[in-house]
């Protein structure tokens, strides 16, 4: 199946990696390969090395770099671990990083995990296509964890104001019947809120939904290490872009790149926060919450 993701932000993202012929990028949530196609085609002779959890992500695009004057390499493995994977590829530095953490169109339609809570799936939320028996799966978190550590996670990393309510009747309800699919999580949380609460513009699922995947996914612990290790491998005037989605992510590369700024290793391109055109969140509307920002390292 081709992949169905529209990329987000994509050339205010790649403008801002102020790229030439040949350069070397580092592409650390490949997704459905928007960043990686569109550098091989306005700079040819470049080289991608792409990461993603999600080895199906690159059966989908891969097709589309057939006829690109580009060399790219593939890694199915989390962006944590970048500083191995250019280890491997004998890579000591790159011209620009990208870290687009939104979840894809492909993850959320096809993958079959449960990260819609628009689709009854069996509710797993891991990025790993094939999840390992070992792996932590948000199936887990609901059936084992306690009331107090689910409302914090639910909380924490959703920033649910019901997230007491929807932790207490998870508690209740699993008592009766394992929670296995999203939609059981759905009902789960629409008994937990109020009436004026599931009418909201929002979905009064998705806070919940999200604080599920952080929590499997290790994302925010994750994102701080790949904000380190990719500083860490940039060359000088080399640049990083990070797009987020929620405030929390915002929040953690926001901090980063004011401390770098701060101690004089690099600097700020766009200190205000760039965002999706009017034109774009019409035809794109989870384009919506997108928050682009850029940092150059000088030294």
């Amino acid at each position: 199946m081709e992949s169905v993701h529209r990329t987000v932000l994509l050339n205010e993202t790649i403008n801002g990696l102020n790229l030439s012929r040949r350069s070397v990028v580092l592409d650390c949530t490949f997704g459905g390969g928007g960043h990686s196609v569109e550098i091989c085609r306005k700079y040819p002779g470049s080289e991608i090395i792409a990461i993603d959890q999600d080895q199906n992500a690159w059966e989908k695009a891969r097709d589309k770099f057939k006829d690109i004057d580009c060399k790219i390499s593939f890694w199915n493995q989390n962006f944590r671990n970048l500083d191995k994977v250019l280890m491997s590829e004998g890579i000591e530095k790159v011209d620009g990083v990208i870290l687009d953490l939104g979840l894809s169109s492909d993850q959320l339609e096809n993958s079959g995990r449960g990260f819609s809570f628009m689709k009854d799936e069996p509710l797993l939320m891991t990025m790993k296509e094939n999840p390992l028996p070992e792996d932590l799966t948000a199936r887990d978190i609901i059936n084992t964890w306690s009331e107090k550590s689910l409302a914090d996670v639910i909380y924490g990393y959703g920033e649910e104001r019901f997230a007491r309510k929807i932790a207490k009747e998870i508690v209740r309800s699993r008592k009766k019947q394992k929670v296995m699919t999203s939609f059981d999580l759905v009902r789960i949380i629409e008994r937990s809120v109020p009436a004026g609460y599931r009418r909201g513009r929002l979905h009064f699922a998705t806070k919940t939904f999200q604080a599920m995947r952080i929590a499997v996914n290790d994302e925010l612990r994750t994102l701080q290490s790949g904000l380190e290790k990719g500083f860490e491998v940039l060359k000088k005037n080399g640049r990083m872009s990070v797009i987020s989605f929620h405030s929390l992510e915002d929040r953690i590369a926001k901090k980063f790149f004011r401390e770098k700024d701060k101690e004089g290793s690099a600097k700020l391109i766009n200190k205000k926060v760039i965002t999706a055109s009017r034109e774009e969140f019409k035809n794109n509307p989870r384009a919506r919450s997108a928050k682009l920002r850029i940092l150059e390292k000088i030294i």
